[in-house]
């Protein structure tokens, strides 16, 4: 920080921030007076408790002002299975403890994010949401009859081997690839995939401080988290490169229409993730992930379908299978018009986590296309091991594969894995007559 800006952040910002956390009491009035009737009021959104939290930009900035400050008490987190670190001091102590350049930009992009605030409060609105498959539910959680009977077709798949997730401007739900405490180690030593969305997009921040761990059959939806700063690099590279104008519109709510999911990979699965029961942990979590239950009424009727495939569920155009089959022979997937919200993925609990990349690439396909998004965009990275993804998923569309087929597939591929009858990773498996030199087999 430059002579000129060390002595504007005390002069000027730093008492803005002050002002800002005086007013908190009366911005949490005013935020439970307007929200207690509806349930979105500010709770801890408890483990196997769906339900959403609603709150505004301006209370988001005076809790973070909170933890900048370092306010919150954390004795008693850890019983509540919530993240330990919510204040932001060992954020900053790390800068003396062990210095890294890319500490110090996570800290250029927090202290940003507070300079734009107190230069001007956005007005919007930012909800927080606990998803969950279970009993209780519209949707239970699927055992391994579930995925091969299904008959939903799968949907189309998009493959960019440059790009960020963030950057995509389709509206798609963007996947964080997150840690089963939310945040992972964004108050902390973390420079990966999750940490920098929870730096550019610091009001996501904010739901650390009331959302516990997900447990197998929960996930974290969050929309309308403003991206303040643009960014450069990964892991030991990120660098904050400026200002961000985040120029997406608005719903009805006040809400940015930035949609991030929150979902948690095995971390460092090696062989077991080849199991029937960690093949199912996953596809399950990314099924709960991508699930969209205001869909209620056509979730409901394919689940049926999928329970009794003999049964006709009729619709208002036909029967749901017949809708089902018009959808396959069109080479699309059966969805409600109105809704165009696709994934925009990438490689969830590979790299850090140590996942088998193909693997995981068809886990989220399965997800979205049971979940009836209209697509998925799927960003490598470049990663090698991804290459000949876009020859094996065009041979898949091409041969009309559903939802069941797919499954199938995997699941027999992971059984000769785990008895050592195959080498090969997924792809080359799956398609031997590949080049070899696009084919990577997973080590």
């Amino acid at each position: 920080m430059s002579a000129a800006d060390s002595t504007k952040w005390f002069a000027d910002v730093i008492p803005k921030l002050s002002t800002l956390l005086l007013r908190l009491p009366c911005l949490l009035h005013f935020h439970y007076q307007n929200t207690q009737a509806n349930g979105y009021a500010l709770r801890i959104l408890g483990p196997q408790q769906p339900g959403m939290v609603l709150l505004s930009q301006e209370l988001i900035g005076a809790l973070l002002a909170c933890s900048f400050f370092c306010l919150f008490p954390v004795s008693n987190r850890p019983l509540k299975h919530l993240p330990t670190i919510i204040n932001f001091d060992h954020l900053f102590a790390s800068l003396y403890d062990s210095y890294s350049e890319s500490q110090e930009n996570k800290v250029r992009c927090i202290v940003h994010y507070f300079q734009r605030i107190s230069s001007q409060m956005p007005t919007g609105f930012v909800s927080f949401e606990r998803k969950l498959l279970s009993l209780q539910s519209l949707v239970s959680y699927p055992n391994a009859d579930f995925w091969t009977k299904s008959t939903i077709p799968l949907c189309p798949f998009q493959v960019h081997s440059s790009g960020l997730i963030e950057d995509q401007s389709t509206g798609a739900l963007e996947i964080d690839f997150a840690n089963k405490y939310l945040g992972g180690g964004a108050l902390y030593r973390g420079c990966v995939q999750e940490e920098i969305r929870f730096m550019i997009n610091p009001e996501l921040i904010a739901g650390m401080l009331f959302l516990p761990s997900m447990a197998e059959n929960e996930a974290v939806e969050i929309v309308g988290a403003e991206r303040f700063s643009d960014y450069t690099g990964y892991a030991s590279s990120f660098r904050f490169s400026g200002d961000h104008v985040d120029k997406r519109s608005i719903d009805f709510l006040g809400r940015r229409k930035t949609r991030i999911v929150a979902i948690d990979a095995l971390c460092s699965p090696r062989m077991k993730q080849y199991k029937l029961k960690y093949l199912l942990r996953e596809t399950n979590k990314a099924f709960c992930g991508f699930l969209d239950e205001s869909k209620y009424r056509q979730y409901k009727m394919l689940f049926k379908l999928n329970e009794a495939p003999s049964a006709s569920i009729e619709t208002s155009g036909g029967s749901m299978k017949e809708e089902v089959q018009k959808s396959d022979d069109r080479g699309g997937q059966f969805m409600d018009p109105e809704s165009c919200i696709g994934i925009a993925t990438g490689n969830w609990g590979c790299g850090a986590f140590g996942g088998d990349p193909e693997i995981k690439t068809i886990i989220q396909w399965l997800a979205a296309s049971q979940a009836l998004r209209p697509f998925i965009s799927y960003h490598t990275l470049g990663l090698e091991a991804l290459q000949s993804l876009p020859q094996v998923s065009q041979w898949i569309i091409l041969h009309k594969w559903n939802v069941g087929d797919l499954w199938d597939m995997l699941t027999e591929y992971s059984s000769q894995k785990l008895r050592g009858e195959t080498k090969l990773g997924f792809f080359g498996w799956l398609l031997p007559s590949l080049p070899n030199n696009a084919l990577q087999c997973f080590k």
